[in-house]
């Protein structure tokens, strides 16, 4: 990772629109009649409901959805007492981290006040607002008391999250690393060096999954917390021990199972994990500057479990893990608090995680290729998409089994489902096409089987039940490909079309190409050689029904597969070209682009296809097309060269389908924004329609147009494609270096394909 430097940092928090967070509109707002609606007068409606029926505000407002982060500033980071005011960057980092990670919004709101019980009061006054209070960079010891009076006087959430969110995680973390080293956690004897916040609510919940308290010494900046100090608060005298035998770090930590730091950095040296009991957990927390670094520590002695607060080395203890999905599963139950069974089920669903097999995005976004359970990774990653649903979904149900829970969720899989799709991880459209493909897998033959995306999709799309993969390649390089990706290859079939067992199968093929084409030229000793191809054998096997759909293009050039699905598979009867589609699902809807990969310079004819082509795949996709075609002037306005040529296709389609919905040639401004195309145009046909099915006037427009939108979309926006239009049988192409989710979306729509040609016959 780059070093930070003090102007990058101050750049990115100014560039543009100062600071990190802003306030975007739900509603629309165009008209009159909206802002009547959103303010005066109707806004008066909600108002009353709300009077009669306060938990009506979930309904009608924002506050279901909404959390304070709130800070006196007086213990920022490691920067301590710098006031409410210079924290304010600090909690508009946590809204983002909030909003990026759960979709939850934020305000931060920063109080100049020190005193608990006024801070406690302005708290108050204002917590109707909010859903749930996230408590921020409070110093201790008074952050323990401001928490627990507003956990007992208020009936929403809260939680100081630099105790409970480092708790929750170093906590799973500890269950893990105990589970590696092979030791129990009522058995182990633990150093805490620390006794801030954090320490203080790491330890208590350590004990709440089964340390002893007998077990466990904590020092502070004085020495090891015996019962002999006079110096102590309330929340060191309940970790005081009694041994008096220990009073500095080095004589605490002799034989110890475990070390939490929570201090300074650099406090830890070699020689005391040394020391340490065989296969030491060494939680060495400080930051940036750890209480020993990941190098010493390993290097200290080979058994060490090493975790640290920094994403730059294994086993990142991370707030950002918990507290997103905590506040989504009280949220999402309009729990009255965040209590003990739920911050538990929090750190058994983070543990567990770790257990599970790490999805692809995860291990490319570490540069891995198979992250494992084990010392090196036994806490899930920041950006694992899992976490948004294990981790929520095991709050809601311990906020509802113990009864802080005002809302029930009696259907956890729409639950789930519901999750998924608010961080975009999965849209309605794709849940949809793996349902339907599940019906009815088919065989999918995916032809670069020795590149790791195709390899992975085939394994993930066998193990969705989409499909019963075939994976083309040498048998030998597969197996050392999935040992090397840890992919399991059980029930996949893999063929060797180049082997010699092969020959009849090569020849038979051959003979059938010939048939196919010999007015074209072709002969018998040509198509065998063309059988060593993986494009030719493969769509063979489709063309013979020895399998479904055939998925490529992760290696081959477009312009060799164009050719070969032609002369293999054939274009429908009914057509004279083929195309390709791209879909983009997004908040704004579902649209359809076409042609985005075969077409390289249109005529009238080609477009003419590529429209009805286009319209009968939304139809396909259940969806009702409303067409634009494009280019770059409007109905006629420019009467030479491409325009000319669309302008001819309308004519065409308008004539031949009175019905279809469809206009141009049109700007992309007029085609998206029917308000302004039908004041500017009102004759279209078009008129009150939202366009959803693009036609682009040649490849290079439509190729740019999807890619420039796929590199510029905002989160939560969901490519599918290029999905084949025309051709007799389900051949579908990939785009060049496809990502594993892509390919696999393709191999549904491509198994949907089979089902519907099968149905034809």
């Amino acid at each position: 990772m780059t070093k930070i430097t003090k102007e990058m940092a101050l750049n990115y928090h100014c560039q543009g629109k100062p600071g990190k967070i802003e306030v975007v509109p739900t509603k629309p707002y165009s008209t009159q009649q909206d802002l009547s609606l959103a303010y005066s007068p109707g806004v008066a409606e909600p108002c009353l409901e709300i009077e009669k029926n306060p938990q009506d505000a979930y309904k009608y407002t924002a506050k279901g959805n909404l959390v304070a982060v709130i800070s006196n500033g007086t213990a920022v980071l490691g920067l301590g007492d710098i006031g409410a005011l210079a924290g304010k960057p600090v909690m508009e980092g946590k809204g983002l981290l909030f909003k990026i990670y759960a979709g939850i919004d934020v305000f931060d709101i920063e109080v100049n006040e020190k005193e608990p019980e006024k801070f406690i009061q302005a708290v108050k006054a204002i917590a109707p607002t909010f859903g749930g209070i996230n408590l921020e960079d409070i110093k201790a010891p008074e952050c323990f008391e401001i928490e627990r009076r507003l956990k007992e006087e208020l009936d929403i959430p809260v939680m100081h999250d630099d105790q409970h969110g480092t708790a929750i995680i170093s906590s799973a973390g500890l269950l893990n690393a105990l589970e590696v080293a092979g030791k129990k956690i009522e058995d182990v004897k633990i150093v805490v060096n620390g006794a801030g916040a954090s320490a203080v609510s790491c330890t208590k919940l350590y004990i709440s999954l089964g340390a002893r308290l007998e077990n466990i010494v904590m020092l502070d900046s004085k020495g090891v917390i015996s019962q002999d100090r006079t110096d102590l608060n309330e929340q060191k005298r309940y970790f005081a021990t009694s041994r008096t035998d220990i009073h500095t770090l080095e004589e605490a930590i002799k034989d110890a199972d475990v070390f939490l730091g929570l201090s300074r950095g650099n406090v830890l040296s070699q020689d005391m994990v040394r020391s340490m009991a065989p296969s030491p957990i060494v939680f060495a927390l400080a930051n940036p500057v750890p209480e020993i670094s990941y190098e010493d520590a390993v290097a200290s002695r080979p058994d060490v479990l090493i975790a640290t607060g920094r994403s730059d080395y294994p086993n990142q203890i991370n707030n950002v893990i918990g507290f997103p999905y905590i506040f989504r599963g009280a949220l999402d139950t309009s729990a009255t608090a965040i209590n003990e069974e739920m911050k538990l089920a929090a750190v058994r669903a983070i543990a567990n995680l770790a257990k599970q097999p790490v999805p692809d995005a995860v291990n490319e976004a570490y540069h891995e290729h198979r992250l494992t359970f084990g010392p090196k990774y036994f806490i899930p990653k920041p950006v694992d998409p899992r976490l948004i649903t294990e981790v929520s979904m095991a709050v809601a149900k311990a906020a509802i089994e113990s009864g802080v829970a005002r809302k029930t969720i009696s259907n956890w899989d729409e639950y789930k489902q519901k999750l998924k799709e608010l961080m975009g991880y999965e849209s309605k459209l794709t849940r949809q096409l793996h349902a339907l493909a599940k019906r009815s897998p088919q065989r999918v033959v995916f032809a670069e089987g020795t590149h790791p995306n195709m390899l992975k999709a085939a394994v993930e799309a066998k193990a969705e039940g989409i499909c019963f993969p075939i994976i083309l390649g040498n048998e030998e390089r597969i197996q050392n490909l999935a040992n090397e990706l840890d992919l399991n290859l059980e029930g996949i079939e893999i063929v060797n079309l180049r082997h010699d067992r092969e020959s009849e199968r090569r020849e038979r093929y051959a003979k059938i190409l010939t048939e196919k084409n010999q007015r074209a030229g072709y002969t018998l000793d040509e198509a065998i050689d063309k059988m060593y191809e993986r494009n030719y054998f493969g769509m063979m096997m489709v063309e013979t029904g020895e399998a479904d759909a055939f998925i490529t293009g992760l290696y081959t050039k477009y312009s060799n597969t164009i050719k070969v699905a032609k002369e293999v598979i054939g274009i429908q009867p009914e057509y004279n070209h083929f195309g390709t589609m791209h879909i983009i699902n997004s908040k704004k809807g579902t649209f359809f682009l076409a042609d985005t990969l075969i077409n390289r310079h249109p005529d009238t004819e080609t477009l003419i296809d590529v429209a009805r082509l286009a319209a009968d795949k939304v139809h396909f996709f259940n969806h009702e097309p409303v067409i634009a075609m494009l280019s770059y002037s409007n109905f006629g306005s420019d009467q030479i060269g491409s325009p000319a040529t669309v302008h001819k296709a309308i004519e065409y389609m308008q004539a031949q389908y009175p019905e279809l919905p469809i206009d141009g040639e049109m700007q992309v401004k007029f085609a998206m924004n029917n308000k302004l195309r039908d004041q500017k145009y009102p004759f279209t046909r078009l008129t009150g329609k939202e366009v959803n099915t693009l036609v682009f006037p040649n490849l290079s427009s439509a190729n740019a147009a999807y890619q420039l939108l796929q590199t510029m979309a905002e989160e939560g926006t969901e490519f599918i494609g290029p999905i084949q239009m025309g051709l007799n049988k389900p051949i579908h192409f990939t785009d060049f270096e496809s990502s594993v989710r892509d390919i696999v979306n393709l191999t549904a729509v491509a198994v949907i394909d089979a089902m519907v040609n099968k149905n034809k016959k």
